[in-house]
């Protein structure tokens, strides 16, 4: 389980054996030789003992890092407990204080853990209302990313050089005008559930007949679409794979799929201890978005690199870290 849309299915079946199972005591230090560069400068947080989370999952696991770097070089011991498998699991530690921090999805928060059916349109809405209804909880949002991995539709260059659509409204239009056009690769919950492709084909008024719909597992549709077996490919937007194999991302321009924008979560008693954290991490946040996600993530995926030197790499590159 990511976190991301396509992933939930079940998961309050698995909740007590994910928390009871995950590994939450375990972990290790993390020992890189990193200074202050462009954050932690003056080490506000020398003297603690914080201790990092993440899923499994690649795109965590670079945040995990990120985030597990920025505290070292202001100045923090910190424990590395990144890639628990599953949502949940990295959450409850959160929660319950096993961890101190780790990033969330503002959509995974209102949805899956707050329990509500409806996400909000807007993403700094969106992160407000999970903000505020989950502090009850004891954990508290900082400011969000404009990373946002959420669903999207992509296809290969000589597609886009054909058909020329940019937007899911004009994908919606050629469906109607040249309906044999419009042929899809999707994962099967995609194509059933509500937030997926049914829904969306209503809310674009996209008329797609089943025959133009093929179901397969999430990584071979990236080499179908990309080889042009499919017009268009369901895809998560921060996929490394869409940058290496140079798919177009058609725009969600009405806004149907939820926002899952990454923001640091923090143990509300951890930040009132060390109110700095928000500090050290608001300039990283600020930097992430869907094609820094995109070429961290591809380095890890395509090219076979380690996430967390990836992670410190970037951190370098940035001039957020120096190193010792």
């Amino acid at each position: 389980m990511s976190g991301r849309p396509g992933v939930r299915s079940a998961l309050a079946a698995v909740l007590l054996a994910v928390v009871s199972g995950c590994g939450l005591t375990s972990g290790s230090p993390m020992v890189d030789d990193v200074e202050p560069g462009t954050i932690g400068r003056g080490k506000p947080l020398e003297g603690a003992d914080l201790t990092v989370t993440s899923k499994e999952f690649t795109e965590q696991l670079i945040l995990g890092a990120i985030m597990g770097i920025a505290f070292q070089a202001a100045g923090a011991e910190v424990v590395d407990r990144t890639g628990i498998q599953g949502s949940v699991g990295s959450r409850e530690a959160v929660v319950k204080g096993e961890a101190d921090a780790g990033w969330e999805y503002t959509g995974t928060g209102w949805i899956t853990y707050l329990g509500n059916s409806r996400p909000i349109p807007d993403p700094r809405e969106q992160w407000r209302a999970v903000r505020d209804a989950d502090l009850k909880n004891g954990v508290t949002w900082l400011e969000p990313s404009e990373l946002n991995n959420t669903y999207a539709l992509a296809m290969n260059q000589a597609n886009y050089e054909r058909y020329r659509t940019r937007t899911l409204s004009e994908v919606a239009e050629l469906s109607k005008t040249d309906p044999g056009a419009v042929t899809l690769c999707v994962e099967g919950e995609f194509a059933n559930r509500a937030d997926g492709l049914p829904g969306m084909q209503k809310a674009y008024g996209m008329s797609v007949p089943a025959g133009n719909i093929t179901q397969m597992d999430s990584g071979i549709i990236y080499t179908q679409t990309a080889e042009g077996a499919c017009t268009y490919g369901e895809v998560y937007t921060t996929d490394g794979r869409i940058k290496s194999m140079n798919l177009v991302v058609m725009e969600d321009d009405k806004n149907f799929f939820p926002n899952y924008n990454a923001a640091p979560t923090v143990n509300s008693k951890t930040l009132e201890e060390w109110p700095a954290i928000a500090g050290v991490l608001a300039l990283v946040t600020e930097k992430l978005d869907n094609n820094v996600a995109q070429t961290l993530n591809a380095r890890v995926d395509v090219d076979g690199e380690d996430p967390h030197q990836v992670a410190l790499d970037w951190m370098v590159a940035e001039g957020f870290v120096q190193e010792g």
